[in-house]
């Protein structure tokens, strides 16, 4: 049995037996669903749910502040709280000022919180004003900083990430390295990480040994930092399946290459603030771009009880998701 399989057989067999709740029953009916995130235009956390959604003829619609920042061409529905279409749920991804004012708006609709992307494992200012009927996250490590993070300790409910629903077939090609980034400059969308240029100075190092440099954007990266490379044409979780190793500023999407079975190696700058388990899928870190040649060079994968911790089930995280929101819509 491959590595891989055997990954797979973990993430998608053990860890099934965690996602607490998960049925399969259909929603009688076809929900209507708002969302607000705590990236008011930041439609990329909701975009891997729009397959699941269309298959069950639900209408998912994000909740934008206005339409100045909208990309054209956005598959993702949007509205403003004015003209935003008559609900049955609200949706909010965090606690920050643009999902906590959504509330206040939509009082009246069932509330859900689900973690789409990490928080701080520390309780927002405004958690104590969400009473979410329905917390979900995507694994028991996220669920830990999600529910420090509202507030909450208990009964949040393991879905997976529905970014893991469709992982590629690992096929690394010799002497690649993918290059994960954050976000350069924070934006009316969202904050910044710093880190940037450690992780620039490190992809110079790594090509000047002979590696070759795939870029993992962040939807908000500034592009014009990274154009001497090649830049991924689609999203990094599927892009990590052509490296041999990753290595970027710890985020969201490092539980998810893991996943596909590509080591990550964090560049980890003293300002970065980022929770425990981002960390934990590590290899190793570095904080010196003259030590990415020799961290990429023998980096390895956390092993399974560390990988189940921080990734969750996968296979049919969309679906339970969805599943769980089905329940409290009105």
């Amino acid at each position: 049995m491959t590595k891989s399989v055997t990954r797979r057989a973990v993430l998608g067999g053990a860890l099934a037996l965690t996602a607490l709740g998960g049925g399969t029953a259909a929603a009688s009916r076809s929900p209507r669903v708002l969302i607000a995130t705590n990236e008011p235009w930041g439609t990329y956390h909701v975009k891997p749910l729009l397959a699941e959604a269309a298959r069950r003829g639900w209408r998912l619609t994000q909740l934008v502040p206005d339409l100045t920042r909208v990309t054209p061409g956005d598959p993702v529905p949007v509205a403003t709280p004015d003209t935003a279409p008559s609900a049955d749920l609200l949706v909010v991804t965090g606690a920050g000022d643009w999902p906590a004012d959504c509330a206040a708006r939509f009082r009246r609709l069932p509330l859900v919180a689900s973690s789409l992307a990490y928080q701080q494992p520390v309780q927002a200012p405004r958690a104590r004003e969400l009473h979410p009927r329905l917390i979900t996250s995507s694994s028991p490590a996220e669920a830990r900083a999600f529910g420090a993070y509202l507030g909450r300790r208990r009964h949040i409910r393991i879905v997976g990430s529905p970014q893991t629903d469709d992982l590629p077939r690992r096929a690394p090609e010799p002497g690649l390295v993918l290059v994960l980034t954050s976000v350069t400059h924070p934006d009316g969308t969202g904050a910044a990480a710093p880190g940037t240029e450690l992780l620039l100075a490190a992809a110079e190092k790594l090509a000047a040994a002979g590696k070759r440099i795939l870029v993992g954007l962040h939807p908000r990266e500034d592009r014009t930092l990274w154009d001497r490379y090649e830049i991924s044409s689609v999203p990094s979780v599927q892009a990590a399946a052509r490296a041999e190793a990753a290595i970027g500023i710890p985020g969201t999407v490092f539980p998810l290459v893991v996943a596909v079975g590509t080591p990550v190696v964090g560049c980890t700058d003293p300002a970065l603030t980022v929770p425990d388990y981002l960390r934990s899928v590590c290899s190793s870190t570095i904080t010196d771009p003259g030590q990415a040649v020799a961290a990429i060079s023998g980096a390895h994968l956390p092993d399974a009880k560390t990988l189940a911790d921080a990734v969750g089930p996968v296979g049919g995280s969309a679906r339970r998701l969805l599943d769980a929101w089905s329940r409290f819509a009105r």
